[in-house]
């Protein structure tokens, strides 16, 4: 289908709403209905009062302390890192959980905090900086949050003027240029120092698309263009991105999505970008007394539609459906000279993780949920027709060897090995999505394993590099692992003197 245009006037007018308190309260936070926290909690908070119980019985819990401020520290290598991996590897996660005496009810509430993994080939170096949005400059100065989160209700306490009123700056990285951009979803990407990490403020693209939402997972083409999109939640539309790779945008269009549910991740093709839409739908009436999340609705009925839109044309879009699920993230996708494009992506049945799993460990609580699978679907652009198959491997955090963005591909990176009692992962893996063929390598009960990335070498295999959380030792580590061969473990360790806070999503930057 090809639904017309918005015109420029009605771009206009849209950007205006959605700039306004309506979006603002539309962002990717979440929340527990159970515990409407009411203002002074302080000492009180049950939450706070769990969680530093957990942290005496549970050794994983570790993993969800705020530390007391930034970081600085020299790790311990063991073997030697690549000349290829000598660079620098940037994380971003939410690690400010606690202020005041109120903890946060959600994973994904907390302010941001960069990690810089400055690697040579016999010495790592890291640095950990709180992004200094405006939000945690006014909480730190007055002790005590100041307004509502993604996901933890609480009562304004000063007016929400925009999306970056809430802004935490929480999920992900993109090195543009000069310029290390902290990625959240719900508005701006704020601009950093690469170096020093010294937050320099929000970017804002152009003087309209102020405050606007902004993908934490945008998607980098090959000559270096950048594609993104943000989600207008009460508006039923997106906000496509094209920037060039020098960091000038050269699009951004409003595309009309009826019922539009919360989307944090696409994939893209050479001709394409696609979006995979599950159906957890916002109820907008709900937002004055619910979070974000909980004024979401899952309605399985909708199915898992599919969005594919041309690069060229952003008015020239198709529409699919498979069968109802939830996921995060997608790995790649390629098409075809048959029209057939091929994406793949990790898939639970129902949404348990976002409004379970990562609400209980805030309060230093464990719940099992079935772990999440690789899948991959088909959509023919000339039949409309859609399959999908679900790989009996269990993943998240898929990443692939980047020279394949958009291309045919076979190996995805990802985690792997649910832990039994316990949150999280244990392994990391790689898979072959058109054999099946899977390798492994496994860190240990004793680790939770973050998100690994691929580091190219020339024409060869690569690296992959990735942290854990040794919760035994009570230590993060780097490890570093040649892409031909997990099973055999990692060439390359670097033992951090502290624990990070656990974190999503990453990139690495060759100097």
């Amino acid at each position: 289908m090809h639904p017309s245009r918005f015109h420029r006037r009605d771009f206009l007018a849209l950007l205006g709403s959605l700039g306004a308190t309506a979006l603002a309260q539309a962002v990717p936070a979440l929340a527990l209905a159970e515990t409407a926290t009411p203002e002074g909690a302080g000492a009180s908070d049950p939450w706070m009062t769990d969680f530093d119980a957990a942290l005496l019985r549970h050794d994983w819990s570790l993993g969800w302390r705020t530390p007391a401020g930034d970081l600085k520290g020299v790790a311990k290598v063991e073997g030697k890192f690549p000349a290829a991996v000598t660079g620098v590897l940037y994380r971003n996660g939410p690690a400010g959980h606690d202020l005041g005496g109120l903890r946060y009810h959600h994973w994904f509430d907390g302010d941001g905090m960069i990690q810089r993994f400055e690697i040579s080939q016999d010495a790592v170096l890291h640095t950990g900086r709180f992004v200094q949005t405006d939000k945690r400059i006014a909480e730190v100065g007055q002790g005590r949050r100041l307004v509502e989160a993604f996901g933890t209700k609480l009562p304004d306490r000063i007016a929400v003027t925009s999306p970056d009123t809430l802004n935490t700056a929480n999920t992900s990285v993109l090195l543009l240029n000069d310029e290390l951009l902290a990625l959240w979803e719900g508005g701006s990407a704020v601009a950093l120092d690469p170096v020093t990490l010294a937050t320099r403020g929000v970017k804002t693209w152009r003087p309209d698309l102020k405050a606007m939402p902004f993908s934490a997972h945008p998607r980098v083409d090959r000559d270096g263009v950048v594609w993104n999109f943000g989600v207008g939640s009460t508006k039923d539309v997106l906000i496509v991105y094209k920037i060039g790779a020098k960091g000038d945008l050269q699009r951004a269009e409003l595309v009309p999505v009826k019922d539009v549910p919360m989307i944090h991740d696409f994939a893209m093709t050479e001709r394409h970008l696609v979006f995979l839409m599950p159906p957890l739908v916002i109820e907008a009436e709900r937002l004055m007394t619910s979070s974000f999340l909980d004024a979401h609705r899952w309605r399985p009925e909708l199915g898992m539609r599919v969005l594919v839109i041309d690069k060229d044309d952003f008015g020239r879009r198709s529409e699919f459906e498979l069968p109802a699920g939830f996921l995060f993230h997608l790995g790649n996708a390629w098409e075809d000279d048959a029209g057939q494009i091929r994406v793949n992506y990790v898939r639970a049945d129902q949404p348990d993780f976002i409004f379970g799993d990562a609400r209980l460990v805030m309060r230093g609580r464990y719940q099992s949920t079935p772990a999440t699978k690789l899948a991959v679907a088909t959509l023919d652009l000339k039949s409309g027709r859609a399959t999908q198959e679900i790989l009996p491997i269990e993943a998240e955090f898929p990443r692939i060897d980047y020279r394949f963005n958009g291309k045919r591909y076979r190996d995805v990176f990802h985690i792997t090995l649910a832990l039994d009692g316990r949150p999280g992962f244990a392994a990391v893996a790689k898979t072959n999505i058109e054999t099946g063929a899977n390798e492994r390598y496994e860190y240990g009960r004793s680790r939770l394993v973050e998100e690994h990335v691929f580091v190219a070498d020339g024409s060869g295999p690569g690296w992959l590099i990735g942290t854990s959380l040794d919760v035994t030792s009570g230590l993060t580590v780097l490890s570093c692992f040649s892409a031909a061969d997990l099973a055999s473990g990692p060439v390359a360790v670097a033992t951090l003197p502290y624990a990070l806070p656990l974190g999503f999503h990453g990139n690495f930057q060759r100097t």
